[in-house]
Parts: C-alpha cells; sequence; structure tokens
C-alpha cells in the first residue's frame, strides 16, 4: 500500500482511537487560521475529520495556511482528544481530532465556480450551474445522501424480490420502434442504412415474451427513454423496477408490491406502514378527488351539486346542465377568511387556477354566520341554500367553490384547485418540511445543552399509499376519431366486460391498476391479454388492422399462439419513489447525471453535433 493510502475514512475516528497514528484522505471542506494553528476540515464521503497543523512544524503549517477549498489531501497523524468544550455535537467524529505529522497534496485545484459546502448562510448556487459543473455539485454532503438512499432502496428491491424467487433478466436496449404515446428515441443503424432501433421505452413487449418463454417470476431495474416534455418529476431517461408474473390475477401482484413497498420504507426510514394499502376505483377517485393519483393525507373531496344548483336561478348552472354538464364544489372549512374577494372574483388567483383547465370559471359563496355572501349567492332561495348548506356540510367560515362545466373539465379544474388549496391551507406538511422545522427547533436546544440533537422521527402517516384500480380501458380520441388505449394496448379487459370490445369499447374496464403515494403515481401494470383472438380485436378497434398490426408486433402476435399463460405486472417509477423517500420535488436531485428542463445535458454538451462523415456512414442526411 502506498504510504499517503487511508488506514481510515474521515467518518470513522472516535474517542477508542485517540493516540493512534491514522492516515486520512479527503477533499478540503474549509480551513481556519487561528494564531499558531491551522484547523482544517477534512471531508470524504464518510464524514469529515478535523485536522490540526501546528506552528511548530514549520514545513507542514506554511503548506496548510495556502491550502483552499477543495484541495485533495493525505493527512497522516495522531489522533488526540479536542481541548474541553470546544467537541462538536453535530458530527460523529465530533470529540477527536488529527494533529498533522504528515501531508501530500494530492491535487490542487483553483477557486472552483461555487462552493460545494451547505452551511445555512450560503446561498446554493443557481441548477444550471451545478448542472453545468455535476461532478463538483456531487460531492455535496445531501446529494451523496440521496444516493446513498437510493443505493439502499436498490439494494431493498433485489433483497425482497430474490427471496421470492424471481430472476433478475437483462432486455436490449436497442430494439424495434412501435410508437404507442410517447415519441421513441430513434437510433440510425450503421448496417443497414435508412434502418433504425429504438431505444426502450419500457421493456413492456419482451418481458411479456419472457412470459411465454417460461420465466415466470421476472424483475430488472430498468432504464428507459421517452423523447417527451419534461417537468419536475420526469426525465426523459428513467429507471425503473419492471415486474412480471405469470399465472397470476390483480390481488397477486397488488400483494407483492405492498410488501415490497412497506421493505422499501423499513429498511429506508425504519417505519411500517400498514398493510394492505386501500383501494379506490377510478371512477370514484375522478368523481371524489378529481384525479387518478389523488393525495389523501388532506380531505377537500368534490361534491355533485348539480340537483340543487337546478333548483337555483343562476342561468349559468342551469345552462351547463341543460347542455349536459355537471356542477362540483368543495367546501374549504374555515378558509372563508383565508382568501380576499378580489382573489375569488376573475381574475383572481383561485379563477385562474381553474382556467388553465379551460373552465369558465369560478362560482363561490362564504357562510358568514349563519348567511352565504358571494357572487352567486342571490341567486339561490332560502330553501335550496339550506339543502347546499347541508350537502357540503357548511359551517361558519367556510368558502365554498364551484366548477360547472362537462365532467371531465370540471373533475379536472377542481382537481387542481383541491390539491392548490391543500397546500396553500397547510392541511398537510410534507415530512421533509417538519423535518426541517425539527431541525432548527432541536438543534438549537441541544447546541445550547451542549448535546447532540435527537434525530428527527418519521411516522407512517408521513406516506399515504394507496391503489387506484378499474381503469376504463378506452378513451376517444376526439383529435383522431378513434379510440385509444388509456394504459397501452397489451392491457387486458375485465373478464366480464370482454363481450363490449366491439359493441360498446366505453364500457369496457382495464385489469389495470396504478400505485398512488403522497399524489404522485409511483407505480403501474396491468394484467396482459394473452390470447391472439382479443389483442388482435384490442388492435383492430385501437384502428390498427391486421397487417398493420402483424408488421409493428407480428413477433408478439406469433408468440400469444404458442402457449402464452396469463400474466402480468407492474412498473415502479424508481426516481420518483427516490424523490419522495429523500424528500424533495425535483427528480434532478435524486439522479447522479440528470438533463435540464430542456433535456440538455450541460455538463457534457449532449446532445451535440456530430461529424459529416459519421452521418455519411449511418446514410444520415440533414435537411
Amino acid at each position: 500500500m502506498a504510504e499517503w493510502q487511508r488506514t481510515h475514512t474521515c467518518g470513522e475516528l472516535r474517542d477508542s482511537h485517540v493516540g493512534q497514528t491514522v492516515t486520512l484522505n479527503g477533499w478540503v471542506l474549509i480551513s481556519r487560521k487561528f494564531g499558531n494553528q491551522v484547523f482544517v476540515d477534512l471531508r470524504d464521503r464518510y464524514g469529515l475529520t478535523q485536522i490540526v497543523f501546528e506552528a511548530d512544524n514549520a514545513e507542514l503549517f506554511a503548506t496548510a495556511d495556502k491550502m483552499g477549498r477543495e484541495w485533495v489531501l493525505s493527512v497522516t497523524g495522531v489522533v488526540r482528544a479536542r481541548v474541553a468544550g470546544k467537541d462538536r455535537t453535530d458530527v460523529a467524529t465530533g470529540r477527536i481530532e488529527v494533529e498533522a505529522k504528515a501531508l501530500t497534496v494530492l491535487n490542487a485545484c483553483p477557486p472552483l465556480p461555487f462552493s460545494v459546502t451547505e452551511f445555512p448562510d450560503e446561498e446554493p448556487a443557481n441548477e444550471d450551474l451545478r448542472l453545468q459543473y455535476r461532478y463538483l455539485d456531487l460531492r455535496r454532503r445531501s446529494i451523496q445522501g440521496v444516493l446513498t438512499l437510493r443505493h439502499r432502496m436498490n439494494k431493498a428491491i433485489r433483497d425482497y424480490m430474490d427471496e421470492r424467487g424471481f430472476l433478475e433478466l437483462e432486455t436490449p436496449l436497442l430494439g424495434k420502434s412501435t410508437p404507442e404515446g410517447a415519441r421513441d428515441y430513434l437510433v440510425p443503424s450503421r448496417v443497414f442504412n435508412g434502418e433504425f432501433f429504438a431505444l426502450p421505452q419500457s421493456p413492456q413487449l419482451y418481458k411479456q415474451l419472457l412470459m411465454i418463454s417460461g420465466y415466470d417470476k421476472y424483475f430488472q431495474i430498468a432504464r428507459c427513454l421517452r423523447d417527451e416534455d419534461l417537468r419536475a418529476d420526469r426525465q426523459p431517461e428513467f429507471t425503473q423496477l419492471d415486474v412480471e408474473m405469470s399465472f397470476v390475477e390483480i390481488d397477486n401482484v397488488l400483494g407483492l408490491m405492498e410488501g415490497l413497498a412497506a421493505d422499501m420504507l423499513q429498511k429506508c426510514h425504519g417505519i411500517t406502514v400498514p398493510t394492505p394499502f386501500p383501494r379506490l376505483k377510478y371512477a370514484d377517485a375522478v368523481l371524489r378527488y378529481g384525479s387518478d393519483k389523488p393525495d389523501l393525507r388532506f380531505g377537500l373531496e368534490i361534491v355533485d351539486v348539480s340537483d340543487i344548483a337546478a333548483e337555483s336561478e343562476f342561468t349559468v348552472f342551469k345552462s351547463v346542465l341543460a347542455a349536459g354538464g355537471v356542477v362540483r364544489g368543495i367546501n374549504a372549512k374555515g378558509a372563508a377568511d383565508r382568501f380576499s374577494n378580489s382573489q375569488l372574483k376573475p381574475g383572481g388567483e383561485l379563477p385562474k387556477l381553474v382556467e388553465v383547465y379551460k373552465a369558465k370559471g369560478l362560482a363561490w359563496m362564504k357562510a358568514e354566520g349563519d348567511k352565504l355572501t358571494g357572487s352567486i349567492e342571490k341567486f339561490f332561495p332560502d330553501a335550496v341554500k339550506a339543502k347546499l348548506k347541508e350537502k357540503l356540510g357548511v359551517q361558519p367560515g367556510d368558502l365554498l367553490l364551484f366548477v360547472a362545466d362537462k365532467a371531465e373539465l370540471t373533475a379536472n379544474a377542481l382537481g387542481a384547485l383541491r390539491s392548490h388549496l391543500g397546500s396553500a391551507l397547510k392541511l398537510y406538511v410534507n415530512w421533509w418540511e417538519e423535518k426541517a422545522a425539527w431541525d432548527a427547533t432541536e438543534g438549537a436546544a441541544a447546541k445550547k445543552e451542549k448535546r447532540a440533537a435527537k434525530p428527527f422521527a418519521m411516522r407512517p402517516e408521513h406516506f399515504n399509499l394507496l391503489w387506484v384500480t378499474d381503469f376504463p380501458m378506452f378513451g376517444w380520441d376526439d383529435e383522431e376519431k378513434r379510440w385509444a388505449a388509456i394504459h397501452h394496448p397489451f392491457t387486458g379487459p375485465m373478464d366480464e366486460d370482454v363481450p363490449f370490445l366491439e359493441s360498446d369499447p366505453g364500457k369496457v374496464r382495464a385489469k389495470a391498476y396504478d400505485l398512488v403515494l403522497n399524489g404522485y403515481e409511483v407505480g403501474g401494470g396491468s394484467i396482459r391479454i394473452h390470447r391472439q383472438d382479443v389483442q388482435n380485436t384490442v388492435f383492430k378497434l385501437l384502428g390498427m388492422e391486421l397487417d398493420e398490426a402483424k408488421k409493428r408486433f407480428g413477433f408478439l402476435l406469433d408468440a400469444l399462439q404458442s402457449g402464452a399463460p396469463p400474466h402480468g405486472g407492474i412498473a415502479l417509477g424508481l426516481d420518483r419513489w427516490c424523490m419522495i423517500l429523500a424528500g424533495t420535488t425535483n427528480i434532478r436531485d435524486v439522479i447522479a447525471f440528470p438533463k435540464n428542463q430542456k433535456a440538455r445535458d450541460l455538463m457534457t454538451g449532449a446532445p451535440a453535433a456530430v461529424d459529416a462523415r459519421q452521418l455519411r456512414d449511418l446514410g444520415v442526411k440533414l435537411s
């Protein structure tokens, strides 16, 4: 072993090491000079240790005095106890320090584009700069913690699946383009000019083929790529847990995943969540919460008041009802004083929110004492007001909000409004916000009392898990004038709904299910079609004639008539899972090398132009 190589990590030394000679390797977090001593906090991913350079070692002292942040050092020295009263309770090595006896500067560096420290009084660099220098950003303690958590999550998954007899099998990254939903990333072939591979949006077809091949329990932590518009919880290149099983029905898949989710939360955060998870049918979720991924950490249920609105004198409501629409509302309990009339009138905060979803407006009333006041109160006779108050459970101080339009539009608008109100009215607190408040209060108390801070205790109620089931199998595409698959075209119909495939597709429910965590869809799957005749019927319904279906999916259709077992599975979005477990709302925080919101890698400059010879070899000509 080279003389400069470490004997211990920077987070390892304790009182029991006092008197030992050790060698540490790491980066300079910060250095401080006090008279005849230079103190350096040396950091690696395991922790930090305070190094002391004494003036009586003139050469070492001079070198230490000029060291900058992020220099890479090897320090050999003797472990000693800190001076009484100078120990730190906020770091594991806070009772000791190392008196330097030898120093090797492994790499010096100039001042960097931003500081990688995370002191409370420092403003973080903007995200684009951090992504440009991601190799520096990754040194930050918070990101190291997140990626370590991600490792533990993946290990928990692999252990759980292995214990239950699942095989981890890899599927190709270069496959055939079968566009359905998001756009494919295409890879031109050099050997077959004019032909293209597609990068996988998911291993869907391959895992079905594995079931047909007799591998009845498959899983894979799979890389997937979709060329789609981005947002805070979405990346073009993402990771999912892909699972497929043979000879199963819905309850088998849901039971397996409930056990896995509970195991992940236990191993990552030490909490025990109750199982089985609640189940909510799609129609009920949309009707009551305006979303197929509702956050049930708070109430604010949407209530249909169409029957009562029909008795009012409000022409807007009556005309919507006459056209076959609905009137639905939310009672924001105790929120009458939270929003001013100007925030509720056209152009205000809440109307603007529902207008995003093409709602024509937001009607409102406030319960002031025993009376209802507001924009539409005068159109409701006393008897109708009484019915409204009873149906919505109105009490003094409540705010009533209404949208009238087509059922789907009303659900979308009120669902978004419900989510906004839940956050604005602080009807729930994200666990990381609660932890930040705890850490600030407990940290201050611990510092005053000169003791170690007590850790924040996470609780099962911080994680609201539920299944949404009984999805419609098809939705009507007004632009294409045809039916479209809600999930994907390989999703199986409910057995009792098979007769409706040709006669009334809108009535067909899918054997599909989504797992929802705190308002995020974190998993989705289905029982698949395992009969060729049913698959052909679905393809035809989706506007795909047999010749086209054979051209695009002939290998699957052939396989389905070669002894395909009943099978089904699910995929969990591991980036979203890690995002919630780590306590962030930005998916880029949990990926080592993410793309920015424009799908660009700012560090390497990808995507980038390539030279003419490469294009010529690929038979590609740019217009």
